[in-house]
């Protein structure tokens, strides 16, 4: 019966509109003057006698006094602006801080009377018997109004259960907060201590469980819950390998972003669960996040003409906003892509409004609209980023590739001599190694081309030229096409999520790393260089697509399947960084490194480009790709149509090897 009022209370609308929102500061300071009134009157009008026969000296003006005391000590130190259903310490510290001060001030003038008139206006014991009065009656009245909102409120039985990663003191502060949360998403239930020591203890009812990771499945089976919610300072542990044993037992995880400084009692305190994320695989790259602070890039960029070509593409975007950041007087953003400009350019405006951004839409292949543009701005420096790089689609249309990242290269470098460019530095692939496909050989040609042009004016010139730059890497995370988007987009429809082999492996770094790489490298060239970029260690495409599902809170091989497909055309297992003949030399960066690669004649590689040229007038795809292989001889198709011109020229060696055997056996 009384179980049944309770909640038919719980559920009134009364109750719920009462505890669905903060009460309001005014009323809580009417309510405490309400509590100083009565605690004044209980105190004066039973608990003393009168002093005197003046009205100074009667219950009333003592009551009134006190009572003046303690509402203008109250509003002073603003007992009353804290949400009084998230405030625990603080809110109890005020109003201990309220009654001492309080009982002071009452006791100063009670000394003060009797120095001057030789009674105690206010006896003692009565202070002290007003300021335990009050202070019970506050306290009651807000532990009474926490402990409807607790029990009554419909949103905290909505909540979702989590375990908090760690025992420290800012996993106490987040479970704490989490707990008293105003409409809060999360509700912890245990603390999850990695320390080696036994523990048996809670903190605020929140009980901290050791770790093991032979029992985590039946730990977060005991507490009813799926989801682990960890500090993104704690982010290097997971990556350590602690996110695989949770991953592995379906574990949900769940990351709180650092956010600004709050107060907690604000009444327009924003809600921790708003900066709660789903960890993304991107923040699971088993390394440390490559960092770079040189000065020096600073020093280099700040107030120079920057072009970017490719600025609308993942790398572009990134080096336009690094090298905003970098306060540069003028970008130049360089790309054929109209839609992607148009939402760079509303994203420069509002990021950066007082930046001088110039738009430029052009083809890098179309050297009068190139020339236009160099002529018009003048740039000192130029980051190369504009290429074809799908490897299956190049793979098809090999005149689109060599024209785009061969001659369009060729068209910014010539043109970046031209007009007097300081620093050159190109975008190039770990495809570019022993190329396996035309997208990859493109690139390489391009490297080529722009290392000899570059000892070629050191050779012709005693005058200081453009410096010409590579910068290589593998793939980054998340950049347009990119593996993990689709996998992303794989999982969200259902799977099957769809790999190529089971074995293949990549290099992986984010788009801010490989961007802040690119800008260090070609702050520290000197032209001719070709650096490569510690990538860590490769990750197996299979273990991602897992990782990925896992992290949605799904089964791999079961709530969603993951189907190999064949590799594609052009594409290998592994991808490297350094030519089996290369070798490096160390930059004071540890990441960076300069790959020591064979150098080639500017003029034979002007001969080999003429008849590169030619074959790409004549429009004929397999005399485009043979003419590649044979500008670079380690360029050797893989699972592509392109093979049989790999046998076609092995062939034609061979012929050209008898016949030049037959020619000494007959001189002989």
């Amino acid at each position: 019966m009384m179980s049944n009022i309770f909640k038919r209370l719980s559920n009134s609308s009364i109750v719920q509109a009462f505890i669905s929102k903060p009460t309001p500061k005014w009323m809580v300071y009417l309510a405490d003057l309400v509590i100083f009134g009565v605690s004044c009157g209980l105190t004066f009008f039973f608990g003393t006698t009168n002093t005197g026969d003046s009205f100074l000296s009667t219950h009333i003006f003592h009551a009134f006094a006190a009572f003046a005391v303690y509402a203008l000590l109250a509003l002073i130190l603003g007992t009353s602006r804290y949400i009084i259903r998230l405030s625990v310490i603080e809110d109890t510290y005020r109003l201990v801080l309220l009654i001492v001060l309080a009982s002071v001030v009452l006791c100063g003038i009670s000394l003060a009377t009797y120095a001057a008139y030789g009674v105690f206006y206010f006896r003692f014991w009565n202070i002290f018997t007003l300021g335990m009065m009050t202070f019970a009656l506050m306290l009651v009245m807000r532990l009474t109004i926490k402990y409807l909102y607790i029990n009554f409120s419909k949103t905290d039985r909505n909540k979702k259960r989590v375990i908090v990663l760690g025992s420290a003191i800012n996993s106490f502060y987040l479970a704490s907060a989490l707990k008293g949360e105003f409409e809060g998403s999360f509700e912890p239930v245990a603390l999850l201590s990695l320390s080696s020591k036994e523990i048996h203890s809670s903190v605020n009812g929140i009980p901290i469980i050791n770790f093991n990771p032979d029992t985590v499945a039946e730990v977060f089976s005991y507490y009813r819950c799926d989801t682990l919610l960890f500090l993104s300072t704690q982010l290097e542990l997971m990556r350590s390998g602690q996110a695989d044993i949770f991953l592995r037992n379906h574990i949900k995880l769940l990351m709180l972003n650092q956010v600004a400084e709050f107060d907690m009692n604000s009444q327009s305190m924003p809600k921790i669960s708003t900066h709660v994320q789903d960890i993304r695989i991107e923040d699971l790259l088993g390394r440390e996040p490559i960092r770079t602070e040189n000065p020096d890039i600073r020093r280099v960029i700040k107030g120079q003409t920057v072009m970017i070509t490719g600025a609308a593409g993942s790398i572009g975007s990134e080096i336009v906003r690094q090298v905003a950041m970098l306060d540069a007087s003028d970008i130049v953003l360089l790309d054929q892509a109209e839609t992607p400009m148009h939402d760079m350019q509303l994203e420069m405006e509002s990021t950066f409004p007082d930046m001088k951004i110039h738009l430029f839409i052009g083809d890098v292949a179309n050297r009068e609209r190139m020339e236009h543009a160099f002529a018009k701005y003048h740039p000192r420096y130029v980051f190369h980023a504009a290429a074809y790089k799908h490897v299956p689609m190049m793979e098809r249309n090999p005149a689109e590739a060599v024209l785009t990242n061969v001659f369009g290269t060729k068209n910014i470098a010539d043109l970046s001599v031209k007009y007097g460019v300081e620093k050159f530095v190109m975008i190039s692939t770990d495809k570019a190694v022993n190329p396996t496909n035309v997208m990859g050989a493109s690139k390489r040609i391009a490297e080529i081309y722009v290392q000899s042009l570059f000892f070629h004016m050191r050779k012709v010139s005693d005058k200081p030229g453009t410096q010409f730059i590579t910068t290589r890497f593998g793939n980054v995370l998340g950049s347009n096409g990119s593996v993990i988007p689709l996998f992303r987009k794989q999982i969200e429809h259902g799977g099957p999520v769809t790999i190529t082999h089971r074995d293949i492996i990549r290099y992986f770094m984010t788009i801010p790393e490989a961007c802040s790489l690119v800008l260090e490298a070609g702050c520290m060239g000197n032209g001719g260089e070709i650096f490569i970029f510690d990538m860590g260690q490769p990750v197996k495409i299979w273990d991602l697509a897992t990782r990925m599902i896992s992290l949605s809170g799904l089964r791999p091989g079961e709530d969603i399947k993951i189907i190999e497909t064949g590799l594609r055309p052009g594409e290998k297992l592994y991808e490297e960084l350094l030519n089996e003949k290369e070798h490096t030399l160390a930059t004071h960066h540890k990441k960076i490194m300069i790959a020591r690669v064979r150098t080639y004649d500017y003029k034979d590689v002007l001969e080999h480009l003429e008849r590169l040229h030619n074959k790409l007038d004549a429009g004929f795809a397999h005399d485009i790709v043979a003419e590649m292989k044979h500008m670079v001889p380690e360029y050797k198709s893989n699972n592509s149509q392109w093979q049989q011109v790999d046998t076609e020229i092995k062939s034609e060696h061979n012929e050209q090897s008898d016949m030049h055997e037959t020619s000494i056996s007959a001189l002989r």
